[in-house]
């Protein structure tokens, strides 16, 4: 009988337990970290060499790995490290890819939460010029305490002439200071 097209397929049973992506991932990282560093070189130089010198001049009953045969099983080995060594390191920059694009989305959002602050702060400030602009300036009240000054002073002067006009002067120049625009 053919399998319903409408209904899940059940989960099937497997020998090998189930890996998480991230933790094989993080193992895959450590290694290919390992691999890039001098410390590999300088290990995997040693061993070679040591495997060299062995099937070299070892004793002749204990060499596993003739010269005669161009050291093959070393040739085995080596390849056998760079087949592993290849995935691994692709696997790892997958995983940087990975972060480098969430780290781009995260540049981007705070870009554009600066350029909003901007705005805004360039929107408050023409605001605050505008604000400014009709606030009275230092060389306003200036002007305008000298000529209070000035009327006092007049108006003293008339009180001391103590002339018929000079009562209609005052007049006169309070009527106008009241009917002038501020």
């Amino acid at each position: 009988m053919a399998e319903r097209l409408d209904t899940p397929k059940t989960a099937r049973r497997t020998w090998l337990p189930k890996l998480e992506d991230d933790a094989f991932g993080k193992v895959s990282e450590g290694i290919a970290r390992f691999m890039g560093t001098p410390r590999f070189l300088l290990w995997l130089s040693l061993f070679c060499v040591a495997w060299l010198a062995w099937n070299s001049w070892g004793p002749e009953g204990l060499r596993f790995d003739k010269a005669a045969n161009g050291f093959t099983a070393l040739t085995l080995m080596l390849s056998l490290q760079a087949s592993y060594s290849a995935p691994l390191i692709l696997l790892a920059q997958n995983r940087q890819t990975d972060r480098d694009r969430v780290q781009a989305e995260q540049d981007r959002q705070r870009a554009e939460r600066n350029l909003a602050d901007t705005e805004f702060l360039a929107r408050e400030m023409a605001a605050l010029r505008i604000a400014l602009s009709e606030v009275a300036t230092r060389d306003f009240v200036r002007s305008e305490l000298r000529n209070l000054m000035e009327e006092l002073l007049e108006d003293r002067d008339d009180a001391e002439s103590d002339s018929d006009g000079a009562q209609e002067r005052r007049t006169e120049r309070r009527d106008r200071r009241s009917t002038e625009p501020s």
